[in-house]
C-alpha cells in the first residue's frame, strides 16, 4: 500500500471510531487508543531492490533486506507462512515501501483464541532487543509478555525462521547472512485476544503478528524432529513412501511437512496416506491429501505445510504409508536421520496413488520432510524430548521398540489414564545447551540444534501437547560440558514449558562406563546432574531411568542384559524397562 493511501485509510479508520485524525498512523493510534491492523502502523522500510538499495533503511545505517533473496526463499509479498504452527503473512509491501513497525507501544488489532502470540521479528541493535508489552482480552482483562528479537546480523542461526545470503547496503550487496525470526510468547488459552500493545523498543522490528490457534479436536499421533539439512540424490521426479508408526488412532488425519533449515522452497506435487500392508505395499488404494484444496503445495524456506483434514480411519499402534511426489530436482532436504525404520523411494514419476510396491525400488533409512501425523479427537499428546536413546539407536530396526513406542503401547493397553499420543522428539547426538548442527546450510551432521534452541518447534508447537518428558544430557557430558551448565539448561526448559502450561517430567542420565569417552570425570559430572534432577525442585515429577538400567553390582555401567552393545545405548530389553518404569499417572 502506497504511503498516501495508507494515511488515508488510517484517517478513515480513526474517524469511524470517533477519534480525531492525526498526522501519522502510530501517533493517531496512540492518542485515540484504537488498535489498528499492523500494516497500517508500518513506519520502517526493511526491503529494497538490489538495483536501488537506498530505497530502504532497516537498521538506521542504510542496511536492508534484498527483495531478490526473499523471493528466492519463497517469501513473496502477501504470502501466508506457517512457522512453528502459527500462520503469519509476509507484508504485501513492494520494495522501498513501509513493511514493518519499530516497536514503540503501538496498539495492534489482533484477535483469536490460542496458546501463543507469534511475532515475525528481527532486531537491529547488534544484540538481542527485548521489551515488555501487554495482551488485552475480550473480557477486559490483560496480561504482560516479554518479547525478545534476535539481531538480524548476529542472532543465532539455530533459531531463525529464514536466513538470506547477503544484505543490501548503500554501496551495494554485502555477503553476510541476515536472519528473520518467529518468536512466540504464551497467552491465556481460555480467553479471546482482542489486541496487543507492542513493547517500547525501537530497535525491535515487527513484520507480522498473529494468535497461534490451539489444535482443538486433534491429537498428535506420530512426530519426528528435523535434525539437519542433508544432501540427497539429487532426486528429480521421484516419489518417497515413508513408513511411520502411530500411537493414538482416530477418524481423521492431517500431516505436517517442514522445510526447516532450508534456503529455498520445496514443492510437493501430490501426497497420499494409506495403512501399510507389507513393505512398500498399501492395504487398499492410498487416499489423496490436499493443501488448501490443491493437490500439492510449495513450502517456503523455513516454513511448514499442514494438509487439509481428511476423513480417514487411522488405526492406533499401526504402520502408515505416507507417499509424496517431488516433481522438481531436490539436492538437499530437512531430515530426521536415524529412523530405525526402512522407507522407500521410487523411480521416476508420481506413484503416490499406487497400492503396489512395484515402483519403489530403493530404500531409505531416514525421514525427509515429514514431521507429524495428527489424528482427529483424542486426549492430547506427550512429547519425549531426547537424544539417541529416545531416538531408538541400538533398538531392532523395523520393530518399533524405542522406549516411547513401548510407552505408547502401555497407554493403549490400560484404562486408568487417557490414551495419550506419544511424540518421539529424540535426535541422535543431541545436546541440551550446545548445537551440533549449526542451524543453517547443508551439513553431514544431523544431530540437531540444542534442546534449548529446538524447544519452541519440537515441544511448544506440537499438536495438543500437555506433558514433556526431558531425557537429555549425556552428550553434553561426553563433550566436556560441566554439570552446572547442564542443570541450568534443564531448569530453563522447565521454566519455559511451565510458562506454556505444560507438565514437565525429567529423567536421570544413564551410566556410560565402557563408552570410549566416558571417563571418571564424566561420571562425576553425571552423578552431580542426577543428584540435582532427583531433588526435583523445578520438575513436576522425576523418572529415575538411571536406577532402572544400571548394574546394581557396578552402578557406573548399564546392566549387561540391558546393554545394546556399546555401553551407552540400551537395547530392546533396556528400552522396554525404561518405558515400563513410567508411572502413567504422572503423564
Amino acid at each position: 500500500m502506497r504511503r498516501g493511501l495508507r494515511g488515508l485509510v488510517v484517517a478513515l479508520v480513526l474517524c469511524l471510531v470517533g477519534a480525531v485524525p492525526a498526522v501519522s498512523a502510530a501517533a493517531g493510534a496512540a492518542r485515540a487508543r484504537v488498535p489498528l491492523p499492523l500494516e497500517l502502523l508500518f513506519d520502517n522500510r526493511a526491503v529494497s531492490d538490489d538495483a536501488q538499495p537506498a530505497q530502504a533503511d532497516f537498521d538506521g545505517a542504510g542496511g536492508s533486506l534484498s527483495a531478490r533473496t526473499l523471493t528466492a526463499a519463497g517469501w513473496t509479498p502477501g504470502r501466508e507462512l506457517t512457522v512453528q504452527g502459527a500462520r503469519l503473512t509476509w507484508p504485501r509491501s513492494a520494495p522501498g515501501e513501509p513493511d514493518n513497525v519499530r516497536a514503540a507501544g503501538q496498539q495492534v488489532h489482533v484477535t483469536g483464541h490460542g496458546d501463543a502470540l507469534a511475532f515475525l521479528v528481527a532486531g537491529t541493535a547488534g544484540a538481542d532487543t527485548r521489551g515488555t508489552g501487554t495482551v488485552a482480552y475480550a473480557d477486559g482483562t490483560g496480561s504482560p509478555y516479554l518479547l525478545t528479537a534476535p539481531d538480524w546480523r548476529t542472532g543465532p542461526l539455530a533459531t531463525k525462521a529464514v536466513a538470506l545470503p547477503y544484505r543490501n547496503t548503500p554501496s551495494g550487496t554485502l555477503a553476510e547472512r541476515v536472519r528473520l525470526y518467529v518468536v512466540t510468547v504464551p497467552v491465556l488459552p481460555d480467553r479471546e485476544v482482542a489486541s496487543v500493545t507492542l513493547p517500547y523498543a525501537p530497535d525491535l522490528h515487527v513484520f507480522a503478528v498473529s494468535v497461534r490457534e490451539r489444535a482443538a479436536g486433534w491429537t498428535g499421533s506420530w512426530a519426528r524432529s528435523t535434525g539437519g539439512y542433508a544432501p540427497v540424490g539429487p532426486w528429480t521426479d521421484r516419489t518417497l513412501r515413508l513408513v511411520v508408526h502411530t500411537s493414538a488412532g482416530g477418524p481423521r488425519v492431517r500431516l505436517r511437512f517442514d522445510n526447516t533449515f532450508a534456503a529455498a522452497p520445496v514443492r510437493i506435487g501430490a501426497a497420499t496416506v494409506a495403512v501399510r500392508d507389507a513393505g512398500a505395499a498399501a492395504r487398499g488404494t492410498p487416499v489423496r491429501l490436499a493443501f488448501g484444496g490443491a493437490p500439492g503445495v510449495e513450502i517456503p524456506a523455513g516454513a511448514q505445510a499442514v494438509s487439509d483434514p481428511l476423513g480417514f480411519a487411522v488405526p492406533a499402534d499401526a504402520d502408515l504409508l505416507v507417499s509424496f511426489h517431488l516433481p522438481g530436482t531436490v539436492t538437499a532436504v530437512p531430515v530426521h536421520q536415524v529412523a530405525v525404520q526402512r522407507s522407500y523411494l521410487s523411480g521416476a514419476g508420481d506413484h503416490t496413488g499406487e497400492a503396489a510396491a512395484t515402483a519403489y525400488t530403493s530404500t531409505l533409512t531416514s525421514w525427509p520432510l515429514l514431521t507429524g501425523v495428527d489424528v482427529g479427537g483424542g486426549p492430547g499428546s506427550v512429547v519425549a524430548l531426547g537424544d539417541s536413546i529416545t531416538d531408538g539407536h541400538r533398538s531392532t530396526p523395523d520393530t518399533n521398540r524405542r522406549w516411547p513406542d513401548v510407552l505408547a503401547d502401555r497407554l493403549l493397553g490400560q484404562s486408568d489414564v487417557p490414551h495419550y499420543g506419544v511424540l518421539n522428539h529424540g535426535v541422535g547426538g543431541n545436546r541440551v545447551v550446545t548445537d551440533r548442527y549449526p542451524g543453517d546450510g547443508v551439513s553431514t551432521d544431523q544431530s540437531g540444534v540444542s534442546a534449548l534452541h529446538r524447544l519452541d518447534r519440537d515441544v511448544f508447537a506440537q499438536t495438543s501437547v500437555r506433558t514433556v518428558v526431558v531425557f537429555e544430557g549425556v552428550n553434553d557430558l561426553l563433550s566436556g560440558t560441566r554439570a552446572p551448565d547442564i542443570t541450568a539448561g534443564l531448569a530453563e526448559i522447565a521454566e519455559r514449558a511451565h510458562a506454556r502450561g505444560l507438565r514437565v517430567l525429567a529423567a536421570t542420565i544413564l551410566p556410560c562406563e565402557g563408552w570410549g569417552t566416558c571417563t571418571a570425570a564424566v561420571e562425576s559430572e553425571r552423578s552431580a546432574v542426577n543428584t540435582w534432577i532427583r531433588a526435583g525442585a523445578v520438575f513436576d515429577a522425576v523418572l529415575d531411568f538411571d536406577a532402572v538400567v544400571r548394574d546394581p553390582a557396578r552402578p557406573t555401567r548399564i546392566l549387561p542384559a540391558y546393554d545394546g552393545g556399546d555401553h551407552l545405548h540400551p537395547g530392546d530389553a533396556g528400552l522396554a524397562a525404561l518405558a515400563r518404569s513410567v508411572d502413567l499417572r504422572l503423564l
